[in-house]
């Protein structure tokens, strides 16, 4: 990404001051310390939701006996697992990436994998899935991967991510809406409700997508922060005086003009003691007992693939929006990042969260010019915070942090300028990897996608030997994960 398209872009020198700068090499990557807690902040802003929408997910949810984890618990082990790993990336990892619970697999474990066996029981895979992919970052096969892809497909996981983020923008706003089953047509998505924008939330968002792009092209300090925080304020007096309240209510009626997850209110309480009575309620063998060995093999498969590529892809899409790559696009020092990011699973099912991984939201962060892991020690903190104070936190909606991602979604785009489209063997891969993304909803998929084309297709041109033997191994494993439905069943798993 050009200097001209980043606002508040740093000069870069190379004199370190103080123990913190020298470690953290503020300085040395053109960041100073404002920008890193300003840029900890907008990363917690924009990923701060999970607090609220991970406990929903995950705490509601009944496994194969009935149970439920409980919404104020797992909100608390949330907090918690995110606080600590996010601080551990930025100490150890040094970048500023912050960690949470992975939506996508919080999803899989409550529908796939908890109705099959106990809640302990598939907290113990996560565990699994987490020491094996441990053991493939300790080895160095993790990192090998990683630099057996091209440099041009590496850039398009970015832009594929960068659409990736803008598209849960729009969605998660309301702004781009599902098209209802009962409508009898073909198409998927519509812009808001029977192609209107209708509802105070979505003119909120709207709002603040305008607040945002204007104080990013301005190049204003701290624009992406204050665009959350200023359309939070929106969001609040607009509440206020319209009580549109949420889209979902208590009994379970629907009110598609209200807002999404979050209803922005000043909150009664400001403080609220955490419930960390699920730490450590795991069974790493249960699984077994329940559903067998073959089954149990196949969702750990699925979850390793699932977690290992989603990391990588979110990786080099933010070190490229951060300008953090070095000339043959591997971020210098992954070894770290992908070792915090392996323990944050095993930490993830340890605390009863669903595994946690780096999430593509710290590209708000980045935004904001952060450039180091003191920017995620900010991030990690303040999650240590909001176990406190979820009350503050939940006044945050879904429609005043979206904004923020539409618009790092267009800063992440412009990258696409370095892919060579008059080399179909690497362009049409490139262009599958970027759409398949969002038309998915899945980075993994336009990861798979992307990698089996390149393959196939370079075999085709009779160019095989161009191919890396990882990138043979990991399109086959692709190729397999995409397959595992019809697996299973043939198997009789």
């Amino acid at each position: 990404m050009s200097d001209e398209a980043r606002p508040d872009t740093p000069t870069r020198s190379t004199r370190p001051v103080g123990v913190l700068d020298r470690y953290f090499e503020i300085t040395a990557r053109g960041s100073t310390l404002s920008r890193e807690i300003r840029g900890g902040l907008a990363t917690f802003f924009a990923m701060s939701y999970i607090v609220v929408l991970n406990p929903l997910i995950v705490g509601t949810a009944p496994d194969a006996t009935g149970a439920t984890l409980g919404v104020g618990p797992v909100a608390s082990a949330t907090a918690l697992a995110a606080g600590v790993l996010t601080i551990l990336m930025g100490v150890i990892g040094r970048y500023p990436f912050a960690i949470a619970a992975g939506l996508g697999l919080n999803a899989f474990l409550a529908s796939a994998v908890a109705t099959r066996m106990t809640w302990a029981d598939a907290m113990g895979l996560i565990v699994i899935e987490g020491v094996i992919i441990t053991i493939l970052v300790l080895t160095g096969l993790r990192t090998a991967v990683f630099n057996a892809v091209p440099a041009q497909l590496k850039t398009a996981i970015s832009v594929g991510i960068g659409l990736f983020i803008a598209l849960i923008g729009f969605v998660d706003s309301g702004f781009i809406r599902r098209m209802p089953d009962e409508a009898g047509t073909t198409t998927p998505v519509q812009l808001g409700i029977n192609g209107n924008l209708a509802g105070w939330p979505v003119f909120v968002f709207a709002v603040g997508l305008l607040i945002t792009a204007a104080l990013v092209a301005r190049r204003v300090k701290g624009a992406i922060l204050l665009g959350i925080v200023s359309t939070t304020v929106l969001a609040v007096i607009v509440e206020a005086l319209t009580h549109t309240g949420p889209a979902t209510g208590e009994d379970g009626s629907s009110n598609p003009r209200g807002w999404s997850l979050v209803v922005p209110a000043l909150p009664d309480r400001l403080l609220d003691t955490p419930d960390l009575g699920l730490l450590g309620r795991f069974s790493l063998l249960g699984s077994v007992q329940n559903v067998g060995l073959v089954a149990v093999l196949l969702l750990v498969f699925t979850l390793l693939l699932v977690d290992f590529f989603d990391t990588m892809g979110t990786v080099v899409g933010l070190g490229a929006e951060g300008d953090l790559l070095d000339r043959d696009g591997t971020l210098p020092g992954i070894g770290r990042v992908f070792l915090i990011d392996s323990l944050a699973a095993i930490g993830g099912g340890a605390a009863s969260t669903s595994s946690n991984t780096t999430y593509v939201e710290s590209a708000a962060g980045i935004g904001e010019g952060a450039r180091t892991g003191l920017a995620s020690v900010v991030t990690g903190v303040l999650f240590l915070l909001a176990m406190l104070f979820t009350p503050l936190i939940s006044t945050v909606p879904f429609e005043a942090a979206s904004p923020a991602l539409v618009v790092i979604g267009f800063l992440m785009l412009t990258q696409i300028r370095a892919i060579d489209f008059s080399d179909h063997g690497l362009a049409i891969p490139a262009f599958l990897t970027i759409v398949v993304m969002p038309f998915s909803y899945s980075i993994s998929a336009g990861i798979g996608v992307g990698f089996i084309a390149y393959v196939v297709i370079r075999s085709v041109q009779k160019r095989a030997r161009e191919i890396h033997p990882l990138m043979w191994v990991v399109s086959a494993l692709f190729v397999l994960y995409f397959c595992v439905e019809p697996l299973t069943e043939l198997l009789g798993a």
